[in-house]
Protein backbone atom coordinates (compact mmCIF):
# COMPACT_ATOMS: atom_id res chain seq x y z
CA UNK A 1 0.00 0.00 0.00
CA UNK A 2 1.38 3.79 -0.95
CA UNK A 3 -0.46 6.93 0.58
CA UNK A 4 0.60 10.48 -0.02
CA UNK A 5 -1.01 13.59 0.13
CA UNK A 6 -3.29 14.49 2.31
CA UNK A 7 -4.30 12.71 5.34
CA UNK A 8 -5.07 12.38 9.12
CA UNK A 9 -3.92 11.40 12.63
CA UNK A 10 -6.04 10.42 15.27
CA UNK A 11 -3.99 10.32 18.30
CA UNK A 12 -5.37 8.60 21.87
CA UNK A 13 -3.90 9.35 25.03
CA UNK A 14 -4.88 7.43 27.72
CA UNK A 15 -3.67 5.31 31.06
CA UNK A 16 -1.44 2.00 31.24
CA UNK A 17 -4.36 0.89 33.42
CA UNK A 18 -7.44 1.27 30.48
CA UNK A 19 -8.59 -2.36 29.68
CA UNK A 20 -10.90 -3.18 26.91
CA UNK A 21 -12.69 -6.86 27.38
CA UNK A 22 -9.58 -7.86 29.32
CA UNK A 23 -6.61 -6.47 27.79
CA UNK A 24 -4.65 -3.44 27.51
CA UNK A 25 -6.51 -0.56 25.94
CA UNK A 26 -3.37 0.49 23.53
CA UNK A 27 -2.65 -3.00 22.47
CA UNK A 28 -6.51 -3.22 21.61
CA UNK A 29 -6.74 -0.55 19.78
CA UNK A 30 -3.72 -1.12 17.46
CA UNK A 31 -4.49 -4.60 17.04
CA UNK A 32 -8.04 -3.77 16.04
CA UNK A 33 -6.80 -1.27 13.48
CA UNK A 34 -4.56 -4.09 12.29
CA UNK A 35 -6.98 -6.23 12.25
CA UNK A 36 -9.00 -3.42 10.05
CA UNK A 37 -6.84 -2.82 7.24
CA UNK A 38 -5.30 0.36 8.41
CA UNK A 39 -1.97 1.68 7.09
CA UNK A 40 -0.14 2.20 10.65
CA UNK A 41 -0.97 2.71 14.39
CA UNK A 42 1.96 2.92 17.03
CA UNK A 43 1.48 2.55 20.18
CA UNK A 44 3.89 4.68 22.98
CA UNK A 45 4.20 4.35 27.04
CA UNK A 46 4.89 7.99 28.83
CA UNK A 47 7.48 8.12 31.56
CA UNK A 48 5.32 10.72 33.10
CA UNK A 49 2.40 12.86 32.51
CA UNK A 50 -1.21 14.35 33.78
CA UNK A 51 -5.20 14.47 32.60
CA UNK A 52 -8.47 15.83 33.49
CA UNK A 53 -7.30 15.82 37.36
CA UNK A 54 -4.44 17.45 37.23
CA UNK A 55 -2.94 14.28 39.03
CA UNK A 56 0.65 13.25 38.05
CA UNK A 57 1.31 9.95 36.87
CA UNK A 58 5.01 8.50 36.68
CA UNK A 59 7.10 5.43 36.16
CA UNK A 60 9.11 4.93 39.46
CA UNK A 61 12.26 3.34 40.77
CA UNK A 62 11.95 -0.27 39.50
CA UNK A 63 9.94 -0.20 37.10
CA UNK A 64 7.05 0.30 39.58
CA UNK A 65 4.03 1.90 38.18
CA UNK A 66 0.43 3.22 39.05
CA UNK A 67 -1.28 4.24 35.83
CA UNK A 68 2.05 5.55 33.45
CA UNK A 69 0.14 7.84 30.40
CA UNK A 70 -0.11 5.56 26.68
CA UNK A 71 -0.39 7.44 23.58
CA UNK A 72 -1.45 5.52 20.17
CA UNK A 73 -1.39 7.37 16.74
CA UNK A 74 -3.12 5.95 13.96
CA UNK A 75 -2.32 7.79 10.26
CA UNK A 76 -4.48 7.33 7.31
CA UNK A 77 -6.41 8.59 4.59
CA UNK A 78 -9.16 10.72 6.04
CA UNK A 79 -12.25 8.78 4.93
CA UNK A 80 -10.59 5.32 6.65
CA UNK A 81 -9.76 7.62 9.73
CA UNK A 82 -13.89 8.74 9.35
CA UNK A 83 -14.80 4.88 9.90
CA UNK A 84 -12.37 4.16 13.22
CA UNK A 85 -14.09 7.41 15.25
CA UNK A 86 -16.80 5.46 16.47
CA UNK A 87 -15.03 1.97 16.68
CA UNK A 88 -12.42 4.58 19.32
CA UNK A 89 -15.83 5.98 20.81
CA UNK A 90 -16.86 2.62 21.95
CA UNK A 91 -13.67 1.53 23.11
CA UNK A 92 -12.10 4.93 25.04
CA UNK A 93 -14.32 4.97 28.05
CA UNK A 94 -12.07 7.45 29.44
CA UNK A 95 -9.32 9.98 28.03
CA UNK A 96 -8.83 12.06 24.72
CA UNK A 97 -9.23 11.69 21.18
CA UNK A 98 -7.68 14.61 18.91
CA UNK A 99 -7.82 14.12 15.39
CA UNK A 100 -5.68 16.03 12.84
CA UNK A 101 -5.43 17.05 9.28
CA UNK A 102 -1.61 15.73 7.93
CA UNK A 103 0.34 15.70 4.88
CA UNK A 104 1.73 12.21 3.99
CA UNK A 105 5.39 12.99 2.54
CA UNK A 106 5.81 9.12 2.28
CA UNK A 107 4.73 5.80 3.13
CA UNK A 108 6.33 2.40 1.54
CA UNK A 109 7.03 -0.90 2.89
CA UNK A 110 10.99 -1.17 3.33
CA UNK A 111 12.15 -3.39 0.33
CA UNK A 112 14.62 -5.32 2.74
CA UNK A 113 12.03 -6.21 5.01
CA UNK A 114 9.49 -7.30 2.26
CA UNK A 115 11.83 -9.95 1.03
CA UNK A 116 11.33 -13.45 1.50
CA UNK A 117 13.73 -14.88 3.92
Amino acid sequence: MQIEGEGRRVTVYIGSSDVWHGSNLAVAIVERCRKLGFAGATMSRGVMGFGKHSRIHRAHFLGLSEDLPEKVEIVDRPERIAELLPILEEMVAGGLVVVEDVHIVSYRHHPERDAPG
